[in-house]
């Protein structure tokens, strides 16, 4: 359950969009156990919470499907394509963690529920039947995460630019893994 504002005054902010010592002061010292939630966070913070929770699904679910595809790899290009998954794999984990963390910040609590993570992840978890197959999920994911990080971004704006960094740096290394796997298919040879 998401913490509500104790207070939701009206802040005032001059029309130059910068407030004085005094109103900044009285502002802070306004709903204090709202901790970073000041009276200026503009967002639909409920909204940002539940976009971030289905954001910590997608990127748990593709935190599986890596480490399986990382264990199941065999054929001849299985080395490099294996070190591939485990690297994105623990890249996942830590766009997780981050998005947990701001979770916490917003006041909410991130949604760990293992019995409703696929169904509230953008990606599929597709185990793949061979190794190019593997690639192709993984591409798709990837492909699948940069599409609804963008949308995140579009969302957010500028009324939580902190969330607004923390989706752009995710969004950067998943168009980084989506690089990965297009050239792993154009380059493939075989089956």
């Amino acid at each position: 359950m998401s913490k509500q504002p104790a207070s939701k005054k009206a802040m005032t902010v001059p029309a130059s969009g910068i407030s004085d010592r005094k109103t900044l002061r009285a502002n802070a010292r306004r709903s204090i156990e709202d901790g970073a939630i000041t009276p200026s966070y503009a967002a639909d913070r409920k909204m940002v919470i539940k976009l971030l929770n289905d954001a910590l699904a997608t990127e748990w679910v593709c935190v599986l499907r890596y480490y399986r595809h990382y264990y199941m790899a065999k054929g001849m290009l299985a080395d490099a394509v294996k070190a591939e998954f485990l690297e994105h794999a623990q890249q996942e984990q830590a766009h997780a963690g981050m998005l947990a963390e701001r979770i916490v910040q917003l006041g909410g609590e991130p949604d760990f529920n293992p019995d409703t993570l696929t169904a509230r992840a953008h990606a599929e978890y597709k185990e793949g039947g061979n190794l190019r197959d593997m690639v192709r999920e993984n591409l798709i994911a990837e492909r699948i995460a940069i599409d609804s990080y963008r949308e995140m971004i579009n969302f957010v704006g500028d009324k939580d630019t902190t969330t607004k960094r923390i989706l752009e740096q995710i969004l950067a290394q998943e168009e980084e893994h989506a690089d990965d796997f297009a050239d792993l298919l154009d380059g493939w040879i075989g089956e």
